[in-house]
């Protein structure tokens, strides 16, 4: 069974504690970067928030066209790409395993996506084709910049998306883990006014897992409040402090068990998946995640390469939607890459920088199946080469933020740009 507490018992403890540092000026550099956020956030709550969103970002530019092949497009597809086509659905003359898993007819998985069919057969995972930026750079900086903060083409904007969507709120959420960003850098959508956390690990929150940190802190606060025999309303607080510590180290990444025999892949990706996972179930306010992927940029050799990120990115996912169970009627999860590939392989067996690609949003209030206005692959079809964008990725995130996590104020989100209703998700 999980070790898990919940969302009242941790705010419990440190609600209580938090009064003390902004009171009596203590050095902020005494404390995990989670407590100056906690004293100094406005505790009030109002509104009602819908599901956490998880949003991973593939970094690199995914090849869509490999991700979901679209088998059905025949020659236009293969006989642009002789040697690292995926094959149609039950073809002949190769492995069941470098064959397509046929969606529609039309489209198919990747079979390194395998885990990934039973969820969408559940339909709760919907697949957006001929997805992306409208806007036509083909820098990977660029783009995902441009991407992370919902105004494509824009340098002028000084915030992500998501933290916009925090600050308009109807809500306030007191939590220090209510925007979370797993790695060693804060994720740009999540830059902003609203504060957002740095997470390479649970353990970070135990003060890395140093114990000689911990130890000296906990000796100060002692000396201060002499903590070890409270007398005051001030002792009480610095124990509560160390019983936040406490709290925090047991949900320490590696006491996690993941439910329902979910595996996550042995990789930072999974890693960062199960502890937003663990976040969860702990009910301590988690609102927004994001995780990064990589392993996208496929210039040569591209088979084993595509192969390898696609195996991550589906036994990832299968092993979060099964490890939250019924948890995931209220989660949504939505992957997102800079750029495609273009339809013609090169000449080192890989891809050059395109620009539609496929996004994937999973969740139980997501309407599952294939969501796409196909363009074709004619040459007449492409834009520039490339397989054209008929979905704007932006139409996407609205739909989630305004039906799933119940945030109407698009205009704030994604200023300037008016979204067309797709129909991926349900209102909650």
């Amino acid at each position: 069974m999980a070790n898990v507490f919940t969302r009242r018992q941790f705010l419990g403890t440190a609600s209580s504690a938090v009064g003390m540092i902004g009171t009596l000026g203590i050095n902020p550099a005494l404390f995990p970067r989670w407590m100056p956020r906690m004293a100094f956030r406005d505790t009030k709550s109002a509104g009602s928030r819908g599901d956490v969103l998880i949003v991973i970002a593939q970094r690199g530019g995914m090849d869509g066209l490999s991700a979901v092949v679209p088998y059905a497009d025949g020659g236009v597809y293969y006989d642009k790409r002789p040697t690292i086509a995926i094959r149609p659905p039950n073809s002949s003359g190769g492995a069941e395993d470098d064959t397509a898993i046929d969606l529609d007819g039309h489209f198919g998985l990747h079979p390194a996506l395998r885990p990934l069919k039973d969820v969408y057969d559940a339909k709760q995972l919907a697949v957006i084709h001929a997805a992306g930026s409208p806007d036509p750079s083909r820098s990977h900086f660029d783009a995902m910049d441009y991407m992370e903060r919902g105004t494509p083409g824009d340098r002028m904007t000084s915030n992500g998306w998501i933290n916009r969507h925090l600050e308009s709120a109807a809500w306030q959420n007191a939590s220090p883990f209510r925007a979370v960003g797993i790695g060693s850098m804060i994720q740009t959508s999540l830059s902003g006014i609203v504060p957002a956390l740095s997470l390479q690990s649970i353990a970070d929150f135990h003060l890395n897992g140093r114990q000689d940190q911990l130890i000296a802190m906990q000796k100060t606060l002692a000396g201060l409040y002499n903590a070890s025999a409270p007398a005051s309303a001030l002792g009480t607080q610095a124990n509560e402090v160390f019983s936040t510590i406490a709290l925090l180290g047991k949900l320490a990444a590696s006491e996690y068990t993941p439910e329902h025999n979910a595996t996550y892949p042995e990789t930072e990706f999974g890693a960062g998946l199960k502890q937003i996972a663990q976040l969860i179930k702990a009910e301590v306010g988690l609102e927004v995640a994001c995780v990064d992927s990589g392993g996208w940029d496929t210039h040569d050799n591209e088979t084993p390469q595509i192969a390898a990120a696609l195996g991550e990115l589906g036994q990832g996912l299968r092993a979060l939607h099964d490890d939250l169970g019924p948890s995931m009627a209220n989660v949504t999860v939505v992957t997102m890459s800079e750029f495609g590939r273009r339809i013609e392989e090169n000449a080192s067996h890989g891809t050059d920088h395109g620009h539609g690609n496929v996004m994937f949003v999973m969740g139980g209030g997501v309407n599952g199946g294939l969501h796409t206005h196909w363009p074709g692959l004619q040459p007449d079809q492409l834009d520039n080469g490339d397989l054209a964008i008929t979905t704007d990725y932006r139409d996407v995130l609205a739909e989630i933020v305004t039906l799933r996590l119940l945030n109407p104020a698009l205009g704030a989100i994604f200023p300037g740009f008016t979204p067309t209703s797709r129909g991926i998700v349900r209102a909650r």
